[in-house]
Order: structure tokens, then sequence, then C-alpha cells
């Protein structure tokens, strides 16, 4: 699924313009972003949780050269998906 047919499905069940359900959308992930760009947590109970996650400076190998490289500290988003999530995924046919 892309976003557009995310969109489209946003708009029928919820009786919304396309326009409408494209703004709701653009909206959460906005939201999402730029909380989690402040390093806080956006919990959602059920699907999932996303936050910040800091990652170590570390050393790497130039898979071309072979050549030792260091690779800098970073944050980046991590999602942990929530218990009800991963039934509904888990759930077998």
């Amino acid at each position: 699924m892309n976003k557009t047919e995310l969109i489209e499905i946003l708009a029928a069940k919820n009786e919304l313009s396309k326009a409408a359900a494209g703004r709701v959308l653009d909206t959460l992930l906005e939201t999402i972003t730029t909380t989690v760009a402040k390093k806080q947590d956006v919990a959602l109970i059920g699907f999932g949780t996303f936050k910040a996650l800091k990652r170590a400076a570390r050393k790497g190998k130039n898979p071309r050269t072979g050549e030792a490289l260091k690779i800098a500290a970073t944050t980046v988003p991590k999602f942990t998906p929530g218990a009800t999530f991963k039934a509904a995924v888990a759930k077998k046919k």
C-alpha cells in the first residue's frame, strides 16, 4: 500500500474528501516526525511507539578497499510495534 491508497481508504471510511484525508495524513506524519526529532516518544497504544535512538560511534570498513573507517555517532528513528499490531500481523490464516 502506498500513500495514495491510504488516503483513499481514509477518505472512504471517514466520509472525507481525498484532499481532506491527505491533509489529515500529512499532519499526522509531520507531527510524528517533529516530535521524534525533538527526542520525544510517540506512543500509539496497540499500534506501536516511534522514538529517537542514539547510535554510538563505531568502526567500519570500506567494502571496496578494506580500509578502516570511523562511523560517527548519530540519532536514528525507531519504531517498536505494539502487542495488538504484532498479533494482527502474526495471525495465521
